[in-house]
């Protein structure tokens, strides 16, 4: 149950990532609300998860969920650069995550 947790803590800080973009620093007050409460969803998820899970992974992991959802939506929203070398840095990130899903206990 703890993963699950840490996935959908790691849901909420995409969502809380992309709300911080469309609140323009927190001045658009719907996008701004959203954004803090999906900013309190993932912490609350996050703590769940660290009931289980060592600290380094589930931190390390739920940063490179993310980091990995706020680059994808970051080019389907936002049309950011998709370059050679970004998808490779992304493709890291994932596989970092990936190897301490598969060592963590």
């Amino acid at each position: 149950m703890e993963w699950l947790y840490l996935l959908i803590a790691g849901l909420f800080e995409i969502s809380w990532a992309i709300g911080l973009k469309y609140s323009h620093g927190f001045t658009v007050i719907l996008p701004a609300i959203l954004t803090v409460i999906c900013m309190i969803a993932s912490f609350y998820f996050l703590a769940l998860a660290l009931k289980s899970l060592p600290l380094g992974t589930a931190y390390a992991i739920w940063t490179g969920i993310g980091t990995l959802g706020t680059v994808i939506f970051g080019i389907i929203l936002f049309k950011e650069p998709v370059t050679a070398i970004r998808l490779f840095c992304i493709a890291l990130i994932l596989c970092g995550i990936t190897g301490l899903k598969l060592i963590t206990r």
